[in-house]
């Protein structure tokens, strides 16, 4: 195993790392809205704080060596699945070509209550 930390994406807010990678695969940990700069929670509605997510998920992708075009499987949590509509509209963004297997649920709350957070599973290039 080999730890990934990324100045690019947030600091872990607890006990775990930004990613691990582990034979041929990179496992994230779940992304969650936070400016990498300030370490705080980003303003704005779902595609504003989905937006955010995905970059921090490509940057901690990045600096593990894969990518999102990599990516074999995602989770994502929304803390309103009336979000559902224009998450995917986001989310299609980032994975337009390569369309990993995906599961998105709701949850009663997510940390710094965060409208989204995703994490993946991705192979390594």
């Amino acid at each position: 195993m080999e730890i990934v930390q990324t100045d690019s994406a947030p600091k872990a807010i607890g006990p775990y790392s930004q990613a691990i990678k582990s034979g041929d695969l990179v496992f994230t940990a779940g992304q969650i809205p936070l400016d990498p700069a300030t370490g705080k929670l980003v303003e704005g509605d779902i595609r504003v704080q989905a937006k955010r997510v995905l970059e921090n998920l490509s940057a901690v992708l990045t600096a593990a060596g894969s990518s999102t075009a990599q990516v074999i499987k995602t989770t994502c949590f929304l803390s309103d699945m009336a979000d559902f509509p224009a998450f995917n509209e986001v989310y299609a963004e980032y994975f337009s070509e390569n369309k990993p297997a995906r599961s998105t649920v709701q949850v009663a709350q997510l940390p710094l209550n965060a409208r989204v957070e995703v994490e993946c599973v991705a192979l390594l290039s």
